[in-house]
């Protein structure tokens, strides 16, 4: 009967445990804004995530709004862990398309895009 009695007690106190929650990658904040108009083309596009990013697998590409790439340098292994960013190269005015893929600190690959416009 103790036997059960304590095998009930550590099932009841595994269960009242909390989980770790998971910790996917969410973008915070880029420059450019998502969605933003930008007076003058930006020098560099950055990326802030809600926490560590491995940098090495993780990729940025950018085109304009006819689809055509953007070539970008790789993104920059130093700096804050939770950041990408790369170098830009001169754009025109017109619309773009950013599209990301990072490997979040809890091993989910998680991806999303978003566009800004560079005014004429």
């Amino acid at each position: 009967m103790r036997r059960v009695v304590r095998a009930l007690l550590a099932a009841a106190l595994g269960l009242g445990v909390p989980a770790p929650a998971p910790a996917h990658s969410l973008l915070l904040e880029s420059t450019p804004a998502a969605g933003s108009t930008v007076a003058a083309a930006p020098s560099t596009l950055s990326l802030r995530f809600n926490n560590r990013v491995e940098k090495l697998l993780s990729r940025l590409r950018l085109s304009t709004e006819r689809g055509e790439p953007v070539r970008l340098a790789t993104p920059a292994s130093d700096g804050a862990a939770d950041r990408l960013s790369t170098p830009l190269p001169a754009l025109a005015p017109g619309a773009y398309r950013v599209e990301w893929q990072v490997l979040s600190a809890d091993g989910h690959v998680v991806s999303g895009r978003f566009t800004f416009r560079v005014a004429p």
